[in-house]
């Protein structure tokens, strides 16, 4: 491991429905970056190397994204790791200063989005889900569904079907997201939801309902990491979150190998980046008090739980309905709404799990404040594929 990192300075944009507001991402990024530079209390010229992540998007949108924030002529790298991208961007930025080649790094991502379910962009090329596509349709068939929530749905489906997994039981993780966005300005939804009414809601692929998928949505987020010199001389010792640990996983053999859904969503990527960071960090899933987790459906996040080591393979299902996953419980998770309610700017999603983390550590989530936070975990994963997980502590510098 290289020098200590710390998160000083987060802000994110309200989420919002693709076309629903007057914007665009060069509009998105200097509100996201604006307001994580004036929580550091720093300015633009002090950034040293930018990441900036997107997934839909010319070659450069990363550089005139800044364009807003200011133009210094340091190194803007742009970064697409599908779902995954803001938190890749936030890897990438963490390195940097790690590695000792700068002081102060931005990352920042950001997404406009179309209107519906994600589709391929290029089809005289080969489509890099193709082997999962191809997998699914082996396993579970092909269903005239959107291909994303196909995918989850039947990694739910076989956790049905293994272990007694019920549609309840994901029904009731949708129905906990949309509660705790209620208290999210930042939500693009913040509805609360019966139970029966998160279960009626129309079927996009069993056992997953409309408000169990997370919407597409238009939005940034970004974060400006330090090392410790820097945090000292500028007196950010108040306001910094230390990384903990920091990992990412691609796919591995047993992703298409092992002839299941579960492994092909990429669960094994969670539990592999999950375990070096619990080394990295000498921490353990028993020690966090709150996470941030990849809910892009309801499935999807019941199956994080046990890649984390939330709770035992197999039980997922009875976590929820210990209420473990929520406050009271063992471990709140999505404070924020997650995913399926606070909305899913792909290049975005990363660097607002970072943002909330850093708000519920630093005390400052308000009503949806997990009391006594310490400790919090950050999962972010993007098919094709990679998972990034993340672990933070209030820094003790003062």
């Amino acid at each position: 491991m290289g020098r200590k990192v710390y998160v000083v300075g987060v802000g994110m944009t309200k989420f919002e429905k693709p076309g629903s507001r007057a914007w665009d991402y060069p509009d998105m990024a200097k509100e996201s970056g604006t307001m994580a530079l004036q929580d550091a209390g720093i300015a633009y010229d002090q950034v040293e190397q930018a990441v900036v992540g997107y997934c839909y998007g010319e070659s450069t949108c990363g550089e005139r994204a800044l364009y807003g924030l200011g133009m210094t002529g340091i190194p803007i790298y742009n970064v697409n790791n599908n779902c995954s991208t803001g938190s890749t961007a936030l890897f990438m930025a963490k390195q940097f200063i790690e590695g000792g080649i700068a002081d102060c790094t931005m990352a920042l991502g950001f997404e406009k989005m179309e209107k519906g379910s994600l589709g391929a962009k290029y089809t005289d090329r080969t489509n890099p889900m193709d082997k999962h596509v191809m997998l699914m349709a082996e396993l579970r068939g092909f269903a005239p569904a959107p291909p994303a929530a196909q995918m989850f749905g039947n990694a739910g489906r076989e956790h049905m079907d293994r272990y007694g997994t019920t549609a309840l039981q994901f029904a009731k993780i949708g129905w906990k997201n949309h509660k705790h966005s209620v208290n999210n300005p930042y939500s693009q939804f913040q509805d609360e939801y019966s139970l029966e009414g998160i279960l009626s809601a129309p079927m996009v692929y069993e056992p997953l309902t409309k408000l169990q998928c997370c919407p597409t949505s238009d939005g940034s987020g970004a974060a400006i990491l330090a090392s410790e010199d820097f945090v000292r001389k500028h007196g950010l010792e108040n306001k910094a979150v230390e990384i903990l640990g920091m990992a990412m996983a691609t796919d591995f053999a047993s992703t298409f190998s092992e002839r299941s859904c579960i492994k092909m969503v990429g669960s094994d990527l969670s539990k592999a980046a999950a375990h070096k960071v619990y080394e990295q960090s000498g921490l353990g899933p028993e020690n966090v008090d709150v996470v941030e987790l990849h809910d892009c459906f309801s499935c999807n996040e019941l199956i994080t739980y046990e890649a984390l080591g939330l709770c035992p393979e197999g039980k997922g299902g009875e976590f929820v309905d210990a209420g473990a996953n929520t406050y009271g419980g063992k471990v709140v998770v999505n404070p924020s709404g997650g995913l399926i309610s606070k909305g899913h700017p792909l290049g975005a999603t990363g660097l607002a799990q970072c943002a909330e983390l850093n708000w519920q550590l630093r005390g400052e989530a308000d009503k949806r404040q997990v009391s006594g936070a310490k400790v919090a975990l950050q999962h972010n994963l993007g098919l094709g594929g990679a998972a990034v997980v993340t672990m933070y502590r209030r820094a003790s510098l003062v």
